[in-house]
Formats: structure tokens, sequence, C-alpha cells
């Protein structure tokens, strides 16, 4: 089976991506694909795409991953009934809101009580 998905490129701490269709037995990281339909640079948010392969190769039952999805959907790629789309009501929750600082009760600062010079003046008694 054909799988439609992102090939990471690029050096250390700065990624890119080509958008390739693949066997899906093989690993992104092989190098081997069938066809490269385009790239993705998330830095700049830009993205390449040739439309007539991709769609090409959604008829013929490629399998396009999440992230590929919503990048075809952005660039007006028409999808198959049969692709599912992605969540887009993602909700996100927080696991221990109570621990938060912004829910912790205010702590009032106490006064600060001058000491008398005896008790603050350090003593050597050895």
């Amino acid at each position: 089976m054909l799988a439609i998905r992102m090939q990471r490129t690029g050096r250390k701490g700065h990624a890119q991506f080509r958008i390739v269709v693949q066997d899906s037995r093989l690993t992104p990281t092989s190098g081997r694909h069938v066809a490269l339909l385009g790239s993705y640079d998330p830095h700049a948010k830009t993205t390449t795409l040739n439309k007539e392969k991709a769609a090409f190769y959604l008829s013929n039952g490629a399998q396009p991953s999440d992230r590929v999805v919503s990048l075809m959907q952005r660039e007006g790629v028409e999808l198959p009934s049969w692709v599912k789309l992605p969540k887009a009501d993602k909700k996100r929750s927080i696991r221990n809101p109570e621990k938060l600082r912004k829910n912790q009760p205010k702590e009032e600062p106490a006064p600060e009580a001058e000491a008398p010079a005896e008790e603050a003046a350090p003593t050597d008694e050895a």
C-alpha cells in the first residue's frame, strides 16, 4: 500500500519536509520513495505541492497522513470521500489546574519586624 507522508530534511534544529509517496512498509528516513509531490517549510509556513500528482495518487488509493491531509486542504486539493479528516476542535485540558500558580491563594507578605541591635549582631563565644 502506498502512503503519502512527510520526510524530514534540513539541518539539525531547522527542519524542512518533503511530501512523498512511499511504500507504507518503508520508514520515511529510508530515502526511497515512489514520487516527490512537494515540500513544506514549517518556519516560513510555505508549501509547494504538485496538485495533479497528489490527486492522481489519491485516486489510486494512496493513504495520506493526518498532517498531509491538512496541508492538502490548505492548498485546495480535492480529497476523496474515504479520506479521514483530522479533528479541528481539539480542546486541550490541563491535568492539575489546582497546582497552577494563578489558582493558588494569595500570600500576604509578612511585615518585617526590626530586631534590636543586640540580637542582630553576631557574637563570637568559642
